[in-house]
């Protein structure tokens, strides 16, 4: 494995980046997670848009633009040889000292690329689907960290995770701070009711996902019905379908939510449809390289 460090490349057990890095010591940074398929980038000029959207509301100055950022990436997957891959991609503040002042930070943002594989969720589950729960965590309040910057402090997510594998369960339901579905630990969150689609706002501290911005998508050129709605529990709960987008997960059915069985207790026929539209979606739409 070949990591991309500030324009150079490093094996595995030589790619290194100081303990006095900010993105270790204060999660002070950036970050995209991204995948390619049969050599193809899918939605990289998004993913690095939002990166840099990232990057310019915490004030973090990246030495690379846009196009720049999109060769480092694809120079990276050459570099790994690598058909098929997950890309992370994160830019720190860089090294500082013990205090919390950027300013401090005077050798500049680190970039660094890592294309490894993923697999979020045993296959058998995108078969059968999840069971998953809501958790106790809340969401990060927007006006305290806004869920549209991917930042490296991903501890809100994490104690989330924590709990529902605590309570034997993959994943998580996070509501925001006045009781409404957000999104789960990793990933955005879908009901299917009556033929229409339905998913929080990104204003409900939701990210606004790359993945649930191309379900949206794919479900208007479809012609079925789409929204973008606040979400209770019980909306979840008496749902005809349910469904996960990130990502690393892709799209994955979800079948039981607090011990309520969603529709028949199978994967459903608009699930089934969408992520079949989906994978056709990943294999056309990208940078080549």
């Amino acid at each position: 494995m070949k990591i991309y460090i500030n324009g150079k490349f490093y094996e595995k057990e030589n790619a290194k980046i100081s303990v006095f890095d900010h993105g270790l010591l204060y999660g002070d940074g950036v970050f995209e997670g991204i995948r390619s398929y049969d050599r193809r980038v899918f939605k990289l000029s998004e993913h690095i848009d939002r990166l840099l959207e990232s990057a310019q509301s915490i004030m973090l100055k990246v030495p690379l633009d846009k196009e720049q950022l999109i060769k480092a990436v694809t120079q990276t997957l050459k570099a790994n040889k690598l058909d098929n891959a997950y890309i992370r991609l994160v830019i720190t503040r860089g090294e500082g000292d013990l205090g919390l002042d950027p300013r401090k930070c005077y050798k500049g943002a680190s970039i660094i690329i890592i294309a490894d594989k993923i697999a979020l969720y045993p296959e058998k589950l995108y078969r059968e689907g999840l069971a998953i729960v809501t958790v106790p965590t809340v969401r990060n309040l927007p006006e305290a960290l806004n869920p549209q910057i991917k930042s490296l402090n991903y501890l809100n997510n994490i104690l989330a995770k924590i709990e529902a594998t605590n309570c034997g369960s993959d994943e998580a339901i996070m509501l925001d701070s006045l009781g409404y579905v957000a999104e789960c630990t990793g990933d955005n969150i879908f009901v299917v009711k009556n033929g229409g689609l339905y998913t929080p706002p990104q204003c409900m501290g939701t990210l606004r996902g790359i993945t649930r911005d191309s379900i949206l998508e794919i479900a208007r050129k479809a012609t079925i019905p789409a929204h973008e709605h606040v979400i209770t529990r019980h909306e979840v709960y008496i749902s005809d379908e349910c469904f996960l987008t990130g990502t690393a997960a892709e799209i994955i059915p979800v079948v039981k939510v607090d011990g309520r069985v969603i529709g028949n207790g199978k994967p459903g026929k608009l699930t089934l449809a969408l992520m079949k539209k989906f994978k056709q979606l990943t294999h056309k739409d990208g940078v080549k390289y």
